[in-house]
């Protein structure tokens, strides 16, 4: 049986041979100045885009599990310093969704699901002992508009990020891909 990845791998290799790269072509900066801080929910793959009428080249997108910034010093701070300092980024859209798959996870729970998986417990401990709190590194939330708010709060006040960078936040339905506004774009 073939895995997925070969599949892919496979298409990839036509993709080339044939050329298509080439209607995706377009530079490193972003053409709206604009960058979107958003989940990896499979179903905003198309849908985000298609919404917000962005195509390849216009914004740079950040994704992560629910959206969200875990560490005020992390890869999502990082990425969005990058996008603004070196790329030209002066928007960022914080976006959550409905019916978000890290709402309500429970990091008991995961650890117990990681154990199944066959991670050992000396893992977890040492883990642990290096100074990570799982039950924060873990956890979900249980509003995501609130999540949303935390996080445009956590851009707006970052010591790092200009204050001229206006930061906005809002949940798109998952279904529909309309946006509901949940914190006004400023600074």
């Amino acid at each position: 049986m073939e895995s997925e990845i070969s599949t892919m791998l496979d298409y990839n290799r036509k993709f080339v041979a044939e050329k298509q790269y080439e209607k995706y072509s377009t530079g490193k900066y972003p053409n709206k100045k604009i960058a979107i801080l958003t989940c990896m929910d499979t179903r905003l793959v198309e849908l985000l885009p298609a919404a917000l009428g962005i195509k390849n080249g216009d914004v740079k997108i950040i994704k992560n599990a629910g959206g969200v910034i875990s560490s005020p010093f992390g890869s999502v701070i990082r990425s969005l310093l990058v996008a603004i300092i070196e790329l030209g980024v002066n928007e960022i859209m914080v976006i959550g969704h409905t019916d978000c798959g890290v709402q309500h996870i429970d990091s008991d729970m995961m650890i117990e699901h990681m154990k199944a998986r066959g991670i050992t417990e000396e893992s977890i401990n040492m883990i642990k002992y290096c100074g990570v709190d799982f039950e924060k590194w873990l956890a979900g939330f249980d509003s995501v508009e609130d999540s949303v708010r935390e996080n445009v709060d956590l851009i707006r006040h970052h010591p790092l990020i200009p204050k001229d960078v206006q930061v906005g936040g809002y949940v798109i339905n998952t279904h529909t891909g309309e946006l509901t506004k949940i914190v006004d774009s400023r600074r």
